[in-house]
């Protein structure tokens, strides 16, 4: 991946400065998918699989990455991987929030984390900053135990 970055770098340079902010994000995703390609080596590895096709996150709108971004990402990082020929599907969480004052769970937007039921600002985050490897389909595995909890193999 060192040839990717620094292509990455040097087309900066070239850029106006809007684009620049644009592949400095996409390096951000860049190096959140190589870490999650890493994952899904090892358990292809793990399970004898020739290749990956399908590859399943769950994104939380406050887990810093963005969707868009980690698609344009993917296709760059799966390149010479076991993922090559994967499809990457995002499933996108909402921002959840309990309220210490009503006791209440709601969905509430990223920016405003107060309870929906009774308006209370006293609240702790339940779900929304996730960024979860949730299931990898593999081709051909050897061993068809199931994978830990939330991956499933699929055998083609």
């Amino acid at each position: 991946m060192t040839i990717l970055w620094s292509i990455a770098v040097a087309n900066m340079r070239l850029q106006a400065p809007a684009s620049r902010w644009k592949i400095v994000t996409l390096m951000h995703e860049l190096s959140v998918c190589q870490g999650m390609l890493g994952q899904v080596s090892n358990i292809a590895r793990e399970h004898g699989a020739e290749s990956v096709s399908r590859i399943t996150v769950r994104i939380g709108p406050l887990s810093g990455v963005e969707p868009r971004l980690l698609k344009e990402a993917f296709t760059i990082a799966r390149m010479g991987s076991v993922a090559a020929e994967a499809e990457l599907l995002i499933e996108e969480l909402s921002v959840r929030v309990h309220c210490s004052q009503c006791g209440a769970d709601s969905n509430v937007t990223s920016n405003r984390l107060v309870c929906a039921n009774c308006g209370d600002w006293q609240t702790q985050l339940v779900s929304g900053d996730e960024l979860l490897l949730a299931s990898v389909e593999l081709n051909n595995p050897t061993h068809e135990e199931p994978l830990s909890p939330g991956l499933q193999s699929e055998s083609r």
